[in-house]
């Protein structure tokens, strides 16, 4: 089973995502990612802006995500990558199966699975 991916946990950490990394927008979600040079395996980031809505729908829309992700992480090799996973307001009108799509078709087209 293959290992889920690890937590980015500082401001500076998503920064340099941000900064550095690929950036691809579906429409359930926006992805981006940033291949690591010296770690093994992943590490994802997860953020929800207050356009989105209050604490609960931000948080709810951050599980949908994370879900997303242990779920694309189960059935697919994800490199040594770091990820960051924008929610938007679509991520929890849209079904599940549907972001999950989004986030499979994104981390592809980023180069975040190793398949």
């Amino acid at each position: 089973m293959p290992e889920q991916p690890r937590k980015l946990k500082t401001r500076p950490q998503f920064l340099r995502v941000a900064g550095r990394g690929r950036k691809v927008a579906m429409p359930g979600l926006v992805l981006q990612v940033l291949a690591q040079d010296d770690a093994v395996a992943a590490r994802a980031g997860f953020t929800v802006t207050k356009k989105v809505g209050n604490a609960v729908v931000r948080n709810r829309t951050r599980r949908i995500l994370r879900e997303a992700l242990r779920q694309v992480a189960r059935e697919e090799a994800v490199g040594a990558v770091d990820l960051v996973l924008i929610g938007r307001d679509a991520t929890r009108k849209r079904r599940f199966s549907d972001v999950v799509n989004d986030l499979r078709h994104a981390m592809r087209k980023g180069g975040a699975l190793s398949s």
